[in-house]
């Protein structure tokens, strides 16, 4: 059997208190899979209380090119996501970014 070509990562960070959310997890997690070679996020999910919630962010992150960077992204949570999670989902994605590069430079040349 032909393995994926893609893999899966997962970033987290403490959720803020008096968050729905934070009644059930005490963290949040965005999952991605990535496209091996390219480096762009084929699927995401997070940990947010609400499917609205969850279905935004995944709409921000699919399609990103993780090869590219994760200003952009950032930019998008610090400046039009006006829930309570702001800080979670930007500390999330760049403890995801930081496991990422760490992949990347982990494989043979």
């Amino acid at each position: 059997m032909a393995g994926l070509n893609t893999y899966f990562l997962a970033g987290h960070s403490r959720l803020p208190q008096g968050m729905a959310a934070q009644n059930v997890f005490e963290s949040l997690t965005i999952t991605v899979e990535i496209d091996k070679k390219y480096g762009v996020i084929i699927e995401a999910s997070c940990t947010l209380a609400t499917e609205h919630g969850r279905h935004y962010v995944q709409q921000i992150l699919k399609g990103h090119c993780l090869q590219d960077g994760i200003e952009d992204i950032v930019e998008i949570f610090k400046n039009d996501y006006r829930g309570k999670a702001a800080n979670a989902l930007i500390a999330a994605i760049k403890d995801l970014y930081n496991q990422y590069i760490s992949h990347e430079n982990s494989l043979p040349i």
